[in-house]
Formats: C-alpha cells, structure tokens, sequence
C-alpha cells in the first residue's frame, strides 16, 4: 500500500524531468539545424544540402584557452618587389604596427617574405626575409604559385619564436586588434564562399584520394587569412607547395580553378594531414560586398569599389566614385584619396579612411 502510494506521487515527478528533457533535446536540435540553414544560404547553398555540407569544425573542450591566457603568433605575408606589392605591404604593415600594441592584441613578430630573390627598398622599413622564386617560368604567369614555396624557405631558414603564425597579405588592413583564433591542433581560418571542394569531386579526387576520406574534409578555405601551429604549417607547407605545382601542370585543374587554384592546394594539403580548420566568417570582410565593418578584424580590399554620385554601387562598371587597388599597378596611389558620397557602405568609408591615415603617416609615402 506504501509502494503504490510513494509511485503515484513519484509518477507525474518523473514525466515532468522526462518531458525537460524531450524539450531541451529538442531545442538544441533545432538550434543546430537553423544555424546549418543560415551557414548554407551564406554559402549559397540550399536548406536541404546545407544540413549535410558541415565544414565548421567545434572547437573542443579540451584545446580551450584558460582565461586570460596569451598565444602570440606572428604576423607573415608573401610578397614581390612590384611597386603593386610595395605600397599594399607599407599600409599593412602601418595597420598591424598600430593594433599590435592595442589591448586584446596577441599580434607577435612581423615578416614580409619577398619571393623576388633580391633585396629591395623596403628592408629597412619593413622587416624582410629574402628568398628564391620558382626556376624561371615555372609559374606560367600564375605569380601566387610562388607563395607555398616561399614559406618552406622561410619555415627553413627563419627563427620564429612564436608557436603560431598567421598568413596573411598585403592587401589587408587590420581594423582591430586580432586574438590568435587559432587553438592547439585547430588552426582558424576564413571561409570563402567559391571554395567548393563538394562541387569540385572528380578534381578534388585527382590530389584526395577515396580512401583518404570524405571530401567534406576539405576545407572551404585559402591559405590567408589563416592562423595555425608553426609545426603544423611546417608539415603542411611543403605537401601544399608540390599539390600547387601539380594542379598548375593539370589541365582541367588549371581551367577550373584559374586563380584560386593556389587556395584549393592550401585546403586539399591541410585535409591531406589531417589538418581541419575552424571557420570564422568574423575573420575577414571584403568590401564592397560586406556593408559593414562590424566585429570583423581584417579588411580584405581585394574587390574594386565603384560607385554613382548617388551613392549606388555600379560594379561591373568604372563608377563616377572608385578605389580599386589594381588603378595603382605602377605606384602607390595619392595622399589624401576622395572620400566616397553620401550612401555608400561603412565598409568601404572604413577602408578610404583607413588608406588616407597610413599614407599621411608613412614617410617618402611617393616612392615606389
């Protein structure tokens, strides 16, 4: 009679922990399936696809940083001696000088990899580390196949003090200070959304075998913005430097990827060692295409920006307002650029800004 009577009260105790829960369960299902659904229209693919298309890799408990703990990680860009290249590396490395010393910063050292084989007039301005480009024509005019190779040399002739480094390039401009988003065996990179390893299969299965896994390993990525161990760039470096290299000498490889070819060697590489990546979508923006400049840390000015009087974007098109970097392939462009008109995005007011305070701060800022 005592049993039946503790059951029945104990009864509706039990259903009410049992349906928390069902609720939780279900809560954290749904949760996940929405943010798949966001993640895919960003990449632009459908709902359906999106909730098999899962390149975002968690970071896990165990490779947390404690609080307040620090991993300095250095700062490496690949360069040439093209004034193109000299006036970029000049504003980047202005940018990365100014938010290194800011609070939330982890920025450590800083190279310029100049891939030329010579010194040029920058040495003493920016520091340098000198080495060789490709046996001539190797590259077939594909200048970037040069960069794989030119951080092997510098991983084997350069002391790098710090345990993690971030490839970057000469077209970003730090907006804040960067954190190392990186964590243990997890390197932090930026996904693009025309990295498509899933769309690529047959290619992709020309350098990832079968047997090495599925092609979702293959990171929707490029080598920069990336942030990743010293040792495991080390390993990586050279197996993305030879599958360059193949990939050029490929045909239908070539064709398909054209200039992003170099990124799907860096994401085939990492996958074949692998090497997964956490994705931050708050790494990088790219104007004109990202409005705003937000929680972002790294300009990305690689996308001419054209616009009418009225504000309005008219890319495709020379707009009565432009900055486009490849207007300067000779030398740097003029202090003190116009600012956009009314209407046009923050991002791209943010980058004009941002030009003008390092070439009014940049001494000789004329020489190319």
């Amino acid at each position: 009679m005592i049993g039946r009577k503790t059951m029945g009260r104990a009864l509706p105790l039990l259903l009410m922990i049992l349906a928390l829960v069902f609720f939780f369960a279900t809560y954290n299902l749904l949760t996940v399936i929405f943010q798949y659904r966001s993640f895919g229209e960003w990449v632009g693919v459908d709902s359906d696809s999106a909730l098999l298309f899962d390149p975002v890799i968690e970071m896990p408990e165990n490779v947390r940083k404690p609080f307040n703990a620090k991993a300095p990680f250095h700062v490496a860009l690949t360069a040439t001696d093209a004034p193109y290249s000299k006036w970029q590396c000049r504003i980047m490395y202005y940018w990365y000088k100014k938010q290194k010393e800011m609070p939330g910063s982890e920025m450590g050292g800083f190279t310029r990899i100049l891939h030329s084989g010579n010194p040029d007039n920058l040495m003493d301005e920016i520091p340098t580390l000198v080495v060789d480009p490709l046996p001539a024509g190797m590259d077939r005019g594909y200048i970037v196949l040069n960069r794989p190779w030119a951080f092997v040399q510098w991983l084997e002739k350069a002391t790098i003090e710090e345990e993690y480094i971030l490839m970057a390039e000469p077209d970003h401009i730090f907006i804040k200070p960067l954190p190392n988003l990186g964590h243990g065996g997890y390197p932090a990179a930026f996904p693009f959304f025309y990295i498509r390893p899933d769309r690529n299969e047959k290619i992709i299965r020309k350098y990832y075998p079968e047997e090495k896994g599925p092609v979702k390993n293959v990171d929707p990525i490029g080598n920069s913005p990336v942030i990743i161990k010293k040792d495991l760039l080390e390993k990586i470096a050279p197996t993305w430097m030879n599958i360059s290299i193949r990939m050029k000498d490929d045909l239908e490889t070539d064709k398909t990827f054209g200039w992003v070819l170099e990124m799907y060697a860096y994401a085939v590489a990492s996958a074949l060692h692998g090497v997964q990546h956490i994705l931050r979508k708050d790494f990088m923006l790219q104007p004109p295409w990202d409005l705003e400049t937000g929680k972002k840390f790294i300009i990305h000015y690689t996308y001419g920006c054209d616009y009418n009087l009225k504000g309005e974007l008219t890319y495709g098109k020379i707009g009565e307002w432009r900055f486009d970097k490849r207007s300067h392939l000779r030398g740097p462009p003029p202090k003190n650029l116009s600012m956009p008109p009314p209407g046009v995005p923050e991002s791209v007011v943010t980058l004009v800004k941002m030009v003008n305070e390092a070439t009014a701060n940049i001494p000789n800022w004329e020489t190319p």
